[in-house]
């Protein structure tokens, strides 16, 4: 039976695993290897990493780190950063990665997505689309949200469908890091969008937060960064992931809207 996922996001800033808020001011949390084995142990459902340094410096993955998230990982690695050709999508997958998540080159050659999925099939071709709101709605940007597309994330997700991508990951930007919940408008414009599954990252403080996702938009992915790596009203680092039972509470939820 398919079944909602919840995802821990670890984000990788000079070799140090990180957390943002709002894609900015990194805050140091730990080594990426350490915090794998910690997720290991809890049985996560699968994990994202994503170097946020490499698009910004373009600079190729970092496939030394990769090799070893790969062998320490005992869930499904989605890996992301820096990632600009269809064979640097293969070598990752080659690696062990079951996944490799594509922002800013995929919005600017969808054609990428398209030589990707045909080397390592659609189900490894994972776009994230990092999203603003402004006046005018929402934009999707690139490079860490400091270059605007001009694009809307609903008509770049049903683009990305087109072109062969197995998977949206949809980010919000102005939620990132606050801990005050999804932009569930969001999730709904782009989930009307695409008949693709998706994953949702930026704003969960609570598994109540995931709990109202699930139950609003049924089986779909839940990533969260600060929800499972602080703890408590002074962030202090400490990983956490919901035991088993509270995931299958949280799995109710989405049942009743499929």
């Amino acid at each position: 039976m398919l079944r909602p996922r919840v995802t821990p996001c670890l984000l990788v800033h000079e070799n140090g695993l990180v957390k943002t808020r709002k894609f900015a001011d990194p805050k140091y949390v730990g080594d990426p290897i350490n915090a794998v084995r910690i997720f290991n142990e809890k049985e996560v459902d699968e994990i994202v990493v994503v170097d946020i340094d490499a698009s910004v410096k373009q600079r190729a993955p970092n496939y030394e780190l990769i090799k070893n998230l790969a062998a320490e990982c005992r869930m499904p690695l989605c890996y992301g950063g820096g990632v600009t050709a269809a064979g640097e999508v293969a070598r990752i997958v080659g690696l062990g990665v079951e996944k490799v998540a594509i922002s800013a080159a995929a919005i600017a050659r969808p054609d990428l997505i398209r030589e990707a999925a045909s080397m390592v099939g659609s189900q490894s071709v994972v776009v994230v689309l990092d999203t603003a709101r402004d006046s005018r709605g929402y934009q999707v940007m690139t490079h860490r949200g400091t270059r605007a597309t001009g694009r809307t994330p609903a008509a770049l997700a049903k683009q990305m469908e087109e072109a062969g991508a197995g998977e949206i990951l949809i980010n919000s930007i102005d939620r990132d890091g606050t801990m005050e919940g999804y932009d569930l408008e969001l999730v709904r414009q782009v989930r009307e969008a695409v008949g693709i599954p998706i994953t949702v990252l930026g704003g969960a403080g609570s598994l109540e937060h995931i709990r109202e996702l699930f139950a609003r938009f049924g089986i779909l992915g839940a990533a969260a960064g600060s929800l499972f790596v602080f703890k408590g009203t002074y962030r202090a680092v400490l990983i956490n992931y919901p035991r088993r039972g509270e995931r299958d509470r949280l799995a109710l939820a989405a049942r009743g809207t499929t």
